[in-house]
């Protein structure tokens, strides 16, 4: 685990964006109990993958349809909630960093490592806000 400190800036960096931290197996269960669509964000210190990750998020954050809540669990230093929250997403091989948009608590979307480091910023937003307007668009009367 890497000291707390050199973390912080990585966490905040999507918490100012209105993500909330999960850092418990049991803040995790908490928030993807809650109805409708969330996003859970995988944060990582890989600067490689993860420091394209975290601003595409943010500019992903900023599209129209957005999902009904957001959590970060971050890999390698809160572990129990990084594991629950793997644990939602079906069998797929764990990765970091990674997104994942699931609706009442089952899993339709993620987005691996080997497409968050074959991407850049921009382009990460892109794909999450198309993914956002497929899985996270309210129905219209």
């Amino acid at each position: 685990m890497y000291p707390e400190i050199m973390v912080i800036p990585m966490r905040e960096e999507l918490t100012r964006a209105g993500i909330q931290e999960a850092r418990t197996s049991a803040e995790v269960d908490q928030a993807l109990a809650q109805p409708g669509t969330t996003m859970v964000v995988v944060n990582s210190i890989c600067g490689c993958a993860a420091g394209k990750m975290r601003p595409g998020v943010r500019m992903a954050m900023q599209h129209a349809t957005t999902p009904d809540h957001s959590i970060t669990v971050f890999a390698g230093q809160d572990r129990d909630a990084t594991d629950k929250a793997r644990g939602y997403f079906g069998g797929h091989p764990p990765t970091s960093p990674a997104i994942a948009i699931l609706r009442d608590g089952q899993l339709v979307y993620l987005m691996q490592r080997s497409a968050i480091e074959s991407a850049n910023a921009p382009a990460i937003a892109q794909e999450l806000a198309r993914a956002f307007d497929v899985h996270c668009a309210k129905a219209t009367a």
